[in-house]
């Protein structure tokens, strides 16, 4: 393999029609994974990535993204299914006025069947999400015993609302993710709440820089930059930021990445 030649085989095709069976697989499989994070010590940011990316998987939908929100009640994006930055700033819009926006301040979840047809609540957002392809958007809060944490985003290039099935299993999906964050044994302590949150908000500057480096190094897409920073951190048992600072730092050589042959 060449010097700067890379692979991200830990990746799997997303792109084929998933049969009921299998969706039901899926989604218990997903719940398991969640499910796993319930201990002491565990990656916040690779725990958001892998819930939005399992709704992409199990949905009928084309791509998600997660908000949580800051120490000013201010939604930001922290995960998405792509990292490439069309779809990156369509999320950061609809965290400034969207249906995400409308999701956390009522606590309820929004679906919007035809964005087209909401261009003036949202003119931003509908007129960036329409130049991409995508024409319907769900977004459910992230929430427990009243409290709102964020939001999780679905969009799809079809026009209609999602189906109640996928509706359900994504308010599950993002409820499990909640309870994941705020531990039963952390409700009560909103310091450390709040430095897990702060944590998962920080993780993603440091994530955009060493995406950027590692992209430009390998000349690889954004896409594949994040993806060999969370192989990366996976097969050495580290958190996202730590692999992330490294970059940065250059305590951790770009080339140490690259997948072996």
């Amino acid at each position: 393999m060449a010097d700067n030649e890379i692979t991200t085989d830990e990746q799997h095709d997303e792109s084929s029609p998933v049969s009921d069976t299998s969706r039901e697989t899926l989604l218990s499989a997903a719940f398991v994974k969640l499910a796993d994070t319930l201990v002491d010590d565990f990656d916040i940011v690779d725990l958001l990535h892998t819930l939005v990316d399992e709704c992409r998987r199990i949905l009928n939908i084309e791509a998600a993204g997660l908000m949580l929100a800051n120490q000013d009640e201010q939604l930001e994006l922290v995960a998405s299914t792509s990292e490439e930055a069309e779809l990156v700033e369509i999320m950061q819009i609809n965290a400034g006025a969207g249906p995400c926006v409308d999701a956390y301040t009522g606590g309820d979840a929004v679906a919007v069947a035809d964005i087209a047809a909401e261009q003036e609540h949202w003119p931003a957002f509908s007129s960036a999400a329409l130049a991409l392809g995508f024409h319907a958007v769900y977004a459910t809060p992230m929430k427990l015993r009243g409290r709102v944490i964020g939001t999780l985003n679905l969009l799809s290039t079809s026009v209609g609302v999602l189906e109640e099935r996928d509706a359900n299993a994504a308010r599950a999906l993002a409820d499990a993710a909640t309870i994941a964050i705020l531990q039963e044994r952390l409700l009560h302590e909103t310091t450390i709440v709040t430095e897990q949150l702060n944590h998962a908000l920080e993780s993603r500057i440091f994530i955009e820089q060493a995406k950027g480096a590692l992209a430009q190094t390998f000349s690889v897409s954004m896409d594949e930059a994040f993806q060999l920073l969370r192989n990366y951190a996976r097969r050495n048992n580290l958190r996202l930021q730590v692999v992330a600072a490294g970059i940065a730092d250059r305590s951790i050589a770009a080339a140490e990445l690259a997948t072996p042959a």
